[in-house]
């Protein structure tokens, strides 16, 4: 398992809201934890990069 690496984001409050509810749904430890969950899901799911990618879902993107 590699190491993690300390990274800064800029995030709108809903974004963070989110983070912190899928945390407390989920159990898991602290909001990094979901992003690398979201991000290793993207990675799986590279066929559909597009879908992921290209469509605007929300008026803050």
């Amino acid at each position: 398992m590699s190491e993690n690496v300390a990274v800064t984001l800029e995030l709108k409050q809903s974004q963070i809201d989110y983070l912190d509810q899928m945390v407390q749904k989920h159990s898991l430890p602290d909001r990094s934890k979901v992003l690398r969950c979201l991000i290793n899901f993207a990675i799986d799911e590279s066929q559909n990069e597009e879908s992921i990618y290209c469509k605007t879902r929300c008026d803050h993107c």
